[in-house]
């Protein structure tokens, strides 16, 4: 039995149903998530926080990898928190927006 290959993509669809508890929009639609990157079964996620000092940051991380982890093919899970650049509203995607109420 050949093993999948997980992608870019299948982490970036699994990380929407990823949530910040204060904010009913997905981490990725929030702009949180800057970078996945993918080497075999090896999975790295760069992502930030609305504030350095959101108290669930370490939550939304965990959940990220639980996330990520259950993707066929994951192997090996590493979520890294950054802020730098810091978030802020622009990156936000248009569905956010919506979710939001922002236009």
């Amino acid at each position: 039995m050949a093993e999948e290959m997980v992608t870019r993509q299948a982490v970036i669809d699994t990380m929407k149903n990823v949530y910040d508890p204060e904010i009913p929009v997905n981490v990725v639609d929030l702009g949180l998530v800057y970078g996945v990157h993918v080497d075999e079964g090896d999975v790295h996620v760069l992502m930030t926080l609305t504030a350095p000092g959101c108290g669930m940051g370490p939550m939304i991380a965990q959940q990220a990898e639980w996330a990520i982890s259950e993707l066929e093919g994951v192997e090996d899970v590493e979520v890294e928190m950054t802020f730098d650049p810091p978030w802020n509203p622009d990156l936000i995607s248009e569905d956010g927006k919506k979710l939001l109420g922002i236009d």
